[in-house]
């Protein structure tokens, strides 16, 4: 998966399913009918007895073609096949490749108790039949055996947790990104909203005034028009602004003030709240013992904060993130740390907006890899603003 500032999460990578499906099937045949074959000539096996071998070889390797639509009688087949190979001659054979591909798959693709079943039931069967037919096997040979079969159901049991452990994380994930931009809709909604509904309404207003008052009093609804002239210029600077913000492309401050306060530090918690969840936990630590710098600086922070945990949760598969406020040496400190997938190569548009916004400050950004993994966002800014 790619890091967390690119435009995108990329797809995870999956094998072709023909590799899947198939590798299995050829390596059993390639092990088990090729082993078999080589320790009968070495053995001078007599042909009848080592063509039943190969047979119950081949079928047994075969028989993972089944596995992934019935994995449940896959094990059961391989198993019983394998039990009556271990009883044909050459005694001593190659290892049965194919039941551990079955006993993995079954346990995988959740027929865990058919595999337990047949398996176990086999196992012992083939253990009881050796006793009577005078053919006891030394217990050391058992032993490994089963130790074998243990094994198997233990890797089919890491992979069966691992996959279901990443398929939790990629919902997660995904529904992490969708209430990031469902929060992110809701905040262009309030932005504009904020905005506009000012100049909106009193323009509104103007111009009834002025409609009634067109033919009677034309000096007032000079007036009226005049005021919605002007109240249209300030509402059209305003959404440039709002809309430069978005964008994180803001090359300067707005030629009015916006008519929305602007955050500040104090909102961080609020922030760092809002984005804990999903799987994510936001910490804050702030060390400036009550001292807050300029405003203007606070909100250029809290932007910064508010870009890095956004570009935490939508990209970076983190499970902890941590915001640090500090000061020294008449500079605010920000940094925003993550555990996640670390910084992939480039610099997108979140990026870009913290470190344009950094630098109007008269600050600077850096972004780097954390330790041991993750991603470092620190931005050092002027506490009195830039000179």
């Amino acid at each position: 998966m790619p890091g967390p500032y690119g435009d995108d999460v990329g797809p995870r990578f999956r094998p072709p399913p023909g590799l899947t499906l198939y590798l299995p099937v050829v390596l059993a045949l390639l092990i088990q009918v090729g082993g078999t074959i080589v320790i009968a000539a070495w053995t001078r096996t007599p042909l009848a007895p080592a063509s039943a071998s190969i047979a119950l070889s081949a079928a047994s390797a075969l028989a993972l073609l089944a596995a992934r639509r019935f994995p449940g009688s896959t094990v059961v087949i391989v198993a019983a096949l394998t039990a009556l190979d271990l009883f044909v001659a050459p005694e001593t054979g190659p290892p049965f490749v194919a039941l551990a591909f079955a006993i993995v798959g079954a346990v995988v693709r959740r027929a865990r108790l058919w595999a337990l079943v047949s398996v176990g039931t086999a196992w012992l069967a083939t253990i009881v039949a050796a006793g009577v037919l005078g053919m006891p096997w030394h217990p050391f040979r058992v032993a490994v055996t089963t130790l074998a079969l243990a094994l198997c159901f233990a890797i089919g049991e890491g992979i069966r947790s691992r996959r279901e452990r990443g398929a939790e994380h990629r919902a997660q994930l995904a529904e992490r990104r969708r209430v990031a931009e469902q929060e992110e809709r809701a905040r262009m909604a309030r932005e504009l909203h904020d905005v506009l509904a000012h100049s909106l309404s009193q323009i509104a207003v103007q111009s009834g005034v002025g409609l009634h008052l067109f033919d009677r009093e034309p000096e007032r609804a000079r007036e009226a028009l005049a005021s919605i002239r002007s109240l249209s210029a300030t509402g059209l600077d305003e959404v440039r602004g709002v809309l430069s913000f978005l964008r994180g492309e803001e090359a300067g401050a707005p030629a009015t003030a916006p008519l929305t306060p602007q955050p500040q530090l104090a909102e961080l918690p609020a922030l760092v709240s809002q984005r804990t969840g999903l799987g994510l936990t936001v910490t804050l630590d702030d060390r400036l013992a009550d001292q807050r710098p300029l405003g203007a600086v606070q909100t250029t922070a809290y932007r910064i904060a508010q870009e890095a945990l956004t570009n935490v949760v939508r990209h970076s598969a983190a499970t902890h993130a941590s915001v640090v406020l500090d000061h020294r040496d008449d500079v605010l400190i920000l940094s925003v740390t993550d555990d996640g997938t670390g910084v992939r190569a480039g610099e997108g548009a979140g990026i870009r907006g913290m470190r344009e916004r950094a630098e109007l400050a008269g600050g600077d950004l850096a972004v780097g890899p954390g330790t041991p993994n993750g991603t470092v966002v620190t931005a050092r800014l002027p506490w009195d603003g830039a000179s």
